[in-house]
């Protein structure tokens, strides 16, 4: 993955040029934003991937990859759970570091407090990191819906600072119904169309014909 030199296109051709890309108003990532894998990233793993934030400091940073699902329903693994999962209750492929392990965020009804609740880790605004070893029943009646990632996406420090200088990713704030979305929603192009000019733009790319 080269870097970019002035006045070289993003996506080769012109189609995502210099002019729209500097034109962007750009975030710093922050626990709890998405990140969005440009049109033309060029690392396959994450092509119209979305990776939720969970950290991000001078340590480094991790997220998991919401836009990824398995066939592998949760119930097989984690009965206990599968009910407080948002359908499809299946496992999502959260990225390539650690695939044995296993990460739970949740979504906390509107107007739920968590705070008297050990098992839960806030990230940002309703959603929370699930301790999976406590007992589901304690978050039966608060949860609006969960998902449970195999895997997360990590960067060592300067690293993702790095990848977003060089255009690979698009920060964007996120919605607790990014998280949930179900099977058949495109959660990269819904994402995409709700920024500001020029991200709805580049909705509807696809790329090398695989469509998502």
């Amino acid at each position: 993955m080269g870097g970019l030199g002035e006045g070289d296109d993003l996506g080769g051709g012109g189609l995502f040029g210099d002019r729209l890309y500097h034109a962007m108003d750009k975030r710093d990532p922050v626990a709890g934003s998405l990140l969005l894998a440009a049109p033309d990233m060029p690392d396959p793993n994450f092509r119209r991937a979305i990776v939720y934030m969970i950290e991000h400091d001078h340590s480094g940073s991790l997220g998991v990859v919401i836009s990824r699902r398995s066939q592998t329903p949760v119930s097989e693994i984690l009965p206990a759970w599968a009910p407080l999962c948002a359908p499809a209750a299946d496992f999502h492929i959260g990225g390539p570091v650690k695939p044995d392990t296993g990460i739970a965020l949740a979504v906390l009804k509107a107007g739920v407090d968590g705070e008297d609740l050990g098992c839960l880790q806030r990230i940002d605004g309703r959603v929370h990191v699930v301790d999976l070893d406590s007992d589901p029943a304690d978050l039966a009646e608060r949860v609006e819906g969960m998902r449970v990632f195999v895997g997360y996406t990590g960067w060592a420090p300067g690293q993702l600072q790095g990848e977003l200088d060089r255009g690979d990713w698009y920060v964007a704030p996120s919605l607790p119904s990014d998280l949930l979305a179900p099977a058949r929603v495109d959660v990269w192009g819904a994402v995409l169309r709700r920024q500001e000019m020029p991200l709805p733009l580049y909705a509807t790319f696809v790329n090398d014909g695989d469509v998502n």
